[in-house]
């Protein structure tokens, strides 16, 4: 007699109200799901906790079969522990047909304590749903899981799939996309090559789910590679497919070649779409190439294209980094003409335009502007406009603007600080600068580097190098490691400071970390040097630039002028001045006014006069460094005339 009709006569399992009953032996059943105070179902309860304290007694395939087809979640949940891949996997097996049942089952188990065979069974029998996902999500914990090779998860996948008897290549389509979800390219075309082994093809959504990794990754050489092998077994490529590939080639800087691509997908019929020529014209832009940008665009227009807000986003952009602002505010015109509405990302390129040029007046123009078509400013709107207002010294107003952002539910970002905190720090005010930097640490905003070099360069302007080595210490305990500029702003910190040992020091620590200095590091140091009259160390300084690749820029050399001029050697600052024309650096301000200074401390007026025509003739605006080099050797030479 089945228990199901045992239980429906007894009276005292009617409490219970159990659908569907399973054939178990009467002491585990009590185990589990009596009330009763039935001392002998007391007795066998304790026997059973007493000889396998807290883990339930093992159960049959089965017992375990007919509890998931009666949905007894409640006593599978209870008997999980004790269930082996074999009494699973008999279990799925009977369950191939139910891939819903088996989704149930598996929220009820813990399903990364199976060993690989029985998860791949049960991902096998999952495939079969409707959707994706769930095959998607368990194949992801089984590649990140670390329990076996991608060759061994795919063996294991193919022998479940034949156990079946499954023609769906589904699961196998599904662990690429788990590979490319995980971001490991390589994993991926592995993948692809043992289905190509095997004689499956993989589906052209997979292929392009791969390509899109891979030029995420920067991975071109990999695009390229599947490519030929979709072309080799004749995956015919779609609209993305050719998108992505054209995008692979303007990653690479192949703007012509990405060009003659458009002409290969429409002798394949594939017609290029707006996203197409939106690729092309970005690589363009984004190159400063606008011409050859503004010929894609014309190109789309003949088309019959429209083109559509990201298309003049990329040009607005390009021709607002080359300072033509009119120009980039008629192509806004010209949008809202045609009906295209602009956004965020349009207001900010010109915002970031207006800012660069110093016209603060247009910049937040643009910015009401864009609130009056109802766009909301994004945080990116108000770095740009506090940065601004700190270049130009305006920082009540620069405050005012990050509360303003405040009431507007946006909170001041990693950017936001950084700037703010560059800004205190370029005037000075450490203090400001530093309850900035306290504040990020309060509401758990990362500091980057950017926040610590403005900090190192504070405190060395303040004569506070004990407490920037310091930072610099616990910056490096933090797991942030120093970049080129935080070396270059600590070295010049103690180079300001007059410690050029310390600062030597430094560049050791650079070279271990290797962290190539540049010719800002060597022309920092040769400044200090030059500052303390040790101008050969700093002409030695010059020559290991030019050893180590690093080419000597103007400032190297207007150093070593200004560093014999002060000592009076102006024969060898003259000598410097020919090495830096031959060269093919022409002198600048710095430059003359180093030479000027320099004659007029050896009494030589009339050749310091002949420089100033000189500098002037050649466009050089003298400033007031020049004049007052050339009123205190006049005054100079009207005392020794006077003596006479």
């Amino acid at each position: 007699m089945k228990l199901l009709k045992m239980l429906e006569e007894s009276k005292s399992f009617k409490h219970h109200k159990l659908k569907t009953v399973l054939p178990i032996n009467q002491s585990l059943f009590h185990a589990y799901f009596s009330t009763s105070t039935d001392s002998n179902a007391l007795c066998q309860t304790q026997k059973l906790s007493s000889d396998t304290p807290k883990i339930p007694p093992a159960i049959s395939d089965s017992i375990l079969l007919d509890s998931i087809q009666s949905s007894q979640w409640h006593f599978i949940k209870q008997v999980a522990s004790t269930l082996t891949p074999s009494v699973i996997s008999s279990a799925l097996s009977n369950l191939k047909q139910n891939p819903q049942l088996v989704s149930q089952f598996l929220t009820y188990i813990d399903f990364h304590c199976l060993d690989l065979k029985t998860r791949c069974l049960a991902i096998a029998i999952i495939s079969r749903l409707p959707s994706p996902k769930p095959t998607f999500e368990l194949l992801k914990q089984v590649t990140d899981s670390g329990i076996a090779t991608n060759r061994m998860i795919f063996d294991e996948l193919t022998l479940a799939r034949d156990r079946f008897k499954m023609k769906s290549n589904v699961v196998f389509d599904t662990l690429i996309w788990a590979y490319c979800e995980l971001k490991k390219p390589n994993e991926a075309l592995e993948c692809f090559y043992m289905m190509k082994q095997k004689g499956v093809i993989p589906t052209i959504e997979t292929c392009n789910c791969m390509l899109s990794l891979f030029l995420k990754l920067n991975r071109t050489d990999l695009a390229w590679i599947l490519y030929a092998e979709m072309f080799r077994l004749k995956i015919k490529s779609s609209v993305y497919t050719f998108n992505i590939m054209i995008n692979v080639l303007c990653k690479e800087g192949k703007l012509n070649k990405a060009k003659e691509f458009i002409g290969f997908m429409e002798t394949l019929g594939v017609q290029p779409t707006v996203v197409t020529y939106n690729t092309i014209i970005h690589a363009y832009c984004s190159r400063g190439k606008l011409e050859g940008a503004s010929q894609i665009f014309e190109a789309m227009k003949a088309k019959g294209l429209k083109p559509d807000s990201y298309t003049y986003n990329s040009i607005i952009n390009a021709i607002c980094k080359e300072g033509r602002l009119e120009d980039a505010s008629q192509m806004l015109r010209n949008m809202l003409e045609i009906g295209l509405i602009p956004n965020a990302v349009t207001y900010n390129a010109l915002i970031d335009g207006y800012c660069n040029k110093g016209d603060l007046h247009t910049a937040f123009a643009y910015r009401d502007e864009m609130i009056s078509r109802g766009i909301m400013p994004s945080p990116a709107t108000y770095n740009l406009l506090i940065h601004a207002l700190f270049m130009e010294g305006r920082m009540e107003e620069a405050d005012n603007m990050v509360k303003e952002m405040g009431k507007k539910g946006m909170n001041p970002d990693t950017i936001t600080y950084n700037i703010l905190i560059n800004g205190y720090c370029r005037s000075g005010n450490a203090k400001k600068a530093f309850n900035l930097y306290d504040e990020m640490l309060t509401k758990r905003i990362q500091p980057t580097q950017a926040t610590y070099t403005s900090l190192i360069y504070v405190l060395g302007k303040r004569n506070r190098m004990t407490e920037a080595d310091d930072l610099f210490k616990k910056i490096q305990q933090r797991g942030v490691l120093p970049d080129l500029i935080m070396f270059n702003a600590l070295i010049d910190g103690h180079c300001a400071n007059g410690n050029i040992e310390r600062a030597f020091s430094i560049l050791k620590e650079m070279d271990k970390m290797k962290i190539p200095p540049d010719e800002v590091t060597y022309n920092t140091l040769m400044q200090g040097y030059s500052r303390k009259g040790k101008v050969e160390e700093a002409r030695q300084l010059l020559d290991e630039m030019k050893r180590r690749g690093i080419k000597p820029d103007h400032i190297s050399y207007n150093t070593l002028i200004s560093g014999y001029s002060r000592r009076g050697d102006i024969k060898d600052a003259f000598r410097v001045r020919d090495e830096m024309l031959n060269i093919g650096f022409d002198p600048t301000l710095l430059t003359y006014n180093a030479l000027i200074q320099g004659l007029c401390k050896n009494q030589e007026g009339q050749r310091a006069e002949e420089l100033l025509k000189e500098m002037v003739s050649k466009g050089i605006i003298p400033d007031d460094s020049t004049y007052l080099s050339l009123i205190e050797a006049l005054g100079d030479e009207l005392v020794v005339n006077d003596d006479k």
